[in-house]
């Protein structure tokens, strides 16, 4: 195990009860109500909970919410977690510690727990970026080699196995996964080359549409 792992995990125990504090005071509203985990998994995702909210209900754009998630793209996300394959810089700071001893039964109790939560609804939004998004999200743009997202994504964007729901994630957490992927900052070959000749603009584009998908 890496031995910053445990100190970061010492320092996240630390802070866990303020963010659930936090979180817990200030649930968004009109986010669907998040029945209770099994009780061999609810230790855990309590802890999770003080961040990615209950149910995996995020309110804060540092934390993807997992609410309705695929359960093969959770297990497989820990999982990289906890070998340290997944190096971004979010994952390092927060997750590294959290996912370094959990056992493979575990992490799939956690994943199908979030895999059968109610999804957040999108957000409803009629802007020019949202209607740019769409076209991306659904045709790609040839002209630089990008094809479109609901390929693997789903036209809901609600994914499929170890292709991850996009639908009714946060904006900004949209924006700079596919950031990190288009610089290599978080690896994933397929990603790069879907990612690597998007604009900014064209990034904040596609991040504002799946939002809006239920």
């Amino acid at each position: 195990m890496n031995k910053d792992a445990a100190p970061r995990s010492a320092v996240l125990g630390a802070v866990v009860g303020t963010l659930f504090a936090a979180l817990g005071a200030t649930a968004a509203e009109g986010q669907p109500a998040a029945p209770p985990p099994p009780a061999d998994v609810a230790g855990t995702t309590h802890v999770c909970s003080s961040c990615h909210g209950p149910g995996g209900h995020s309110i804060s754009s540092t934390f993807p919410r997992l609410a309705a998630q695929q359960k093969d793209y959770i297990e497989r996300q820990l999982k990289s977690f906890r070998d340290h394959t997944r190096a971004d810089p979010h994952a390092l700071t927060y997750m590294w510690g959290m996912a370094a001893r959990l056992s493979n039964a575990q992490i799939a109790g956690i994943a199908a727990y979030y895999a059968s939560q109610p999804a957040v609804p999108g957000q409803p939004d009629n802007s020019p970026d949202v209607a740019a998004g769409k076209k991306i999200f659904t045709a790609g743009v040839p002209a630089q080699h990008v094809p479109a997202c609901n390929t693997c994504h789903g036209p809901e964007g609600h994914g499929l196995s170890a292709f991850p729901r996009l639908a009714g994630q946060h904006r900004t957490y949209i924006e700079r996964q596919l950031e990190a992927f288009a610089s290599k900052e978080r690896a994933n070959a397929i990603m790069h080359e879907n990612s690597k000749n998007l604009t900014e603009q064209q990034i904040r584009e596609v991040a504002a549409y799946v939002r809006t998908l239920n």
